[in-house]
């Protein structure tokens, strides 16, 4: 087996990419052959036939993609097979089996890689297309699960070409600002005043098209690791408490005490027996395969918000994903095994 791990990308969430690869490369057992791809900020392709493709691992701020050792490559379908296709004279073609994107947001997480895939005949690891894209769009996803009763904090959409603010008083004060389209919290914005919503707005509208304006939600931050196909399973659920003002990019991966990563929450079995039941509903309405990472609000009264799907969760270190997996009886190296096995289903 030939896996073609890619890494990197044209997102906002490239170093937390190369970040997450590295603990995949790690983890991945033996029995398979990897080939790493890292594609740079510019959407080039590079083949690292030793496998080193990142430098300065240190963290989010310092790794960054090896200029030394790699061969521009793309992937093309020949001979009935997915195949790295060499740029640069000396090298043969590589062919794959199986594609592994370890891509967060744009042109990787959002349904693009994962055409590609289809496009090729060859199976990949995660969602596939359709729910990729819908998952990576917030203002999609709450429409979807809203209209099956799920509960979300009420929001309202703006559009870069609208003219004017919408009118947000019935969503009180504070607050947030969010791009439809991104995660890792790049360019969130926690509004106190009404004369901060314009600000933040432009500053969500830097990172895409559209932009969510939504209530805050007072509560606990509960997120649902999700894994299989037409069974998922999920373990009990963990918690994130952080250290600021809310948890913000830096507090995930610049601050070293920003936040605390607890796997699994200290909740009633009860309680967390209903969420996991509800993230496995948002799971199989979105029609995710393979993983996903569900997140929530527990309010002080005791009800479950929906909050966001990451179908590319992260695999840091501090990730939330592989914590509840390990928590739940799943060793990394088995995680990776279970995630080959569902992409080979379809």
């Amino acid at each position: 087996m030939r896996i073609c791990l890619l890494c990197g990308g044209q997102s906002s969430e490239h170093e937390i990419s190369l970040l997450s690869a590295r603990n995949v490369l790690s983890a991945m057992p033996r029995e398979y052959e990897v080939l790493v791809v890292g594609i740079d900020k510019q959407g080039n392709w590079f083949w690292y036939p030793d496998g080193k493709y990142a430098e300065h691992l240190e963290g989010a701020s310092e790794i960054r993609l090896a200029e030394t050792g790699r061969v521009s490559v793309f992937p093309v379908r020949k001979d009935a097979r997915a195949v790295l296709t060499p740029l640069e004279a000396g090298y043969a073609p590589q062919p794959f089996d199986l594609l592994f994107p370890m891509l967060h947001g744009k042109n990787g997480e959002d349904g693009t890689v994962q055409a590609l895939a289809q496009l090729l005949g060859c199976p990949c690891v995660g969602c596939h297309m359709t729910a990729s894209a819908v998952g990576m769009d917030k203002a999609f996803t709450k429409r979807i699960v809203e209209d099956e009763g799920v509960r979300t904090a009420h929001w309202v959409e703006i559009r870069r070409t609208d003219k004017s603010l919408p009118d947000v008083s019935h969503l009180g004060m504070p607050l947030f600002v969010k791009p439809a389209n991104a995660g890792s919290s790049v360019g969130v914005v926690k509004v106190t005043r009404p004369e901060e919503l314009s600000a933040a707005v432009a500053e969500a509208l830097k990172h895409d098209t559209k932009a969510l304006i939504e209530e805050c939600i007072t509560g606990r931050e509960i997120e649902c690791a999700v894994l299989g196909n037409e069974e998922p399973f999920c373990p009990r659920p963990g918690e994130i408490v952080s250290a600021v003002d809310f948890y913000s990019y830096d507090a995930k991966y610049t601050m070293s005490d920003g936040a605390t990563v607890i796997a699994p929450a200290d909740l009633p079995a009860e309680k967390a027996a209903v969420v996991q039941k509800i993230a496995c509903k948002v799971y199989r309405i979105l029609g995710c395969r393979g993983m996903a990472r569900v997140d929530f609000f527990l309010t002080p009264s005791g009800e479950w918000v929906f909050n966001e799907i990451n179908t590319i969760p992260g695999f840091t270190n501090i990730s939330m994903y592989p914590k509840l997996m390990n928590a739940g009886g799943i060793s990394s190296q088995e995680l990776l095994r279970k995630l080959v096995a569902f992409a080979l289903e379809d």
